[in-house]
């Protein structure tokens, strides 16, 4: 979100952090819940180059289909990714390093070694960035190139975009539900 300018660069490492504690009080709940010690270490070793593949390509699928699907569609498209991709993945698609590191405080099936979570993560990180080289090499989906049926303003990257007149934005992460001056005058194209 910080590289696509939807997140102030300086608010990235409180994201980061809130991500990670979130994971592991997750996981702590998920103990609580089935009445499991809920402070636990994960002892599954995942390791291995098909484990990490799998993981990488789980996390390009993941994130291709956040990048291109439409918003109204997106939910349901990442859910049923989810769901398919824990069966077509030895991994089993934690497919995010806030799930990778919250899998090591549950002694589970689910779990990940503590050791193994460092590859993970960087499996994660190589198919997010392919995804995002994709995405890039594409061209951005229609509701990024300023294609709204409703006649509404959307707001994609750091443009307000109105039917299909399109201006820049003050800020990248304004609400775009507040019009600027700039966001009606037309745009060549």
């Amino acid at each position: 979100m910080a590289w696509r300018g939807t997140l102030p660069h300086n608010l990235l490492p409180s994201y980061v952090a809130v991500q990670l504690i979130g994971a592991m009080l997750g996981a702590w709940l998920a103990h609580a819940m089935f009445d499991m010690n809920i402070l636990q270490f994960s002892t599954r070793a995942r390791t291995g180059g098909g484990i990490w593949l799998a993981e990488g390509v789980a996390t390009f699928g993941l994130l291709l289909v956040i990048l291109r699907a439409p918003a109204s569609r997106a939910s349901a498209m990442v859910a049923c990714y989810i769901g398919a991709a824990y069966w077509f993945t030895s991994s089993t698609s934690f497919a995010n390093p806030a799930a990778a590191f919250g899998r090591m405080f549950s002694d589970s099936f689910t779990g990940i070694a503590p050791g193994d979570v460092g590859a993970f993560v960087l499996a994660e990180l190589v198919g997010a960035g392919a995804a995002a080289a994709v995405d890039r090499w594409l061209g951005a989906p229609a509701a990024r190139r300023g294609v709204d049926r409703r006649g509404g303003a959307v707001r994609c990257g750091s443009v307000f975009l109105r039917g299909r007149r399109a201006a820049p934005s003050p800020q990248p992460w304004t609400n775009a539900s507040t019009p600027t001056p700039s966001s009606t005058s037309p745009a060549s194209g």
